[in-house]
């Protein structure tokens, strides 16, 4: 059994098999993703009641709470790829990581200047050194050095291997960020939606704010897809399932 599935999970991370059985997968995860946010979007928009303290302007939160969240998640996957590529050597896992990384850094960069937007009218001013986004801002640093390390050693495993233990030891950053307003006296507001108890938001900002969540998971899913099959033909541009794919053409 334990080798049966051994045997599966190699055959899955083949980068040749993983090109052949993707394909499928970016048109159905790009379909749900527009379509959901679409709707997403035309309930937050349209059909969430007005808040009573915030007005109109709270109604970024259905763009930048979604990309914090997925600043956090997709920087997960990227050091649990990467970690599986260190301990297990299988390539397709630090093809995932890197590919991971361009997407992780713009959901980032989206988080935090949605979140100036927001906190000008809420605060005053654009940028505080607020914890959270002091611990954002360096998520964000921890992508671009991934990136950096990526470009700048030449040797693809000795590039993984440095990157990927990069993004392990960044990790500790993530429980920072998601406890920060627990932890110090911040501008930030507590939890409205990962409580115990029930949620503190009204269901009409709840739906469609999950809904968009639920949109830039699938857009994740689409887009590191399609980098992952672009990484793998360029890592293994000089094998011979790449030449013949070409031929193919």
């Amino acid at each position: 059994m334990i080798k049966a599935i051994w045997n599966w999970i190699q055959r899955f991370s083949s980068p040749k098999y993983f090109y052949s059985m993707s394909a499928p997968l970016v048109t159905w995860f790009s379909i749900a993703a527009l379509l959901t946010g679409l709707y997403g979007l035309y309930l937050g928009l349209f059909v969430a009641p007005t808040d009573y303290q915030q007005g109109e302007s709270y109604r970024i939160i259905f763009i930048h709470v979604p990309a914090a969240w997925m600043s956090l998640f997709i920087y997960m996957v990227m050091a649990i790829s990467s970690g599986i590529g260190i301990i297990w050597q299988i390539r397709l896992a630090d093809m995932v990581a890197a590919a991971s990384a361009p997407i992780g850094a713009s959901f980032t960069f989206l988080a935090l200047v949605t979140g100036a937007l927001w906190g000008k009218p809420m605060w005053g001013a654009y940028w505080v050194w607020d914890a959270r986004l002091t611990s954002e801002l360096i998520l964000l640093f921890l992508y671009f050095g991934y990136m950096a390390l990526q470009s700048a050693i030449e040797d693809q495993r000795s590039a993984d291997k440095a990157s990927g233990l990069l993004a392990i030891v960044g990790v500790v950053n993530i429980p920072i960020i998601h406890y920060s307003v627990e932890w110090w006296n911040t501008l930030h507001q507590g939890a409205t939606v990962a409580k115990f108890d029930k949620p503190s938001m009204h269901i009409d900002m709840l739906i469609p704010l999950l809904l968009m969540a639920v949109a830039f998971k699938l857009f994740y899913a689409a887009v590191v897809l399609v980098r992952t099959r672009n990484e793998a033909l360029y890592r293994d541009r000089n094998r011979r399932w790449v030449r013949e794919l070409i031929e193919r053409l």
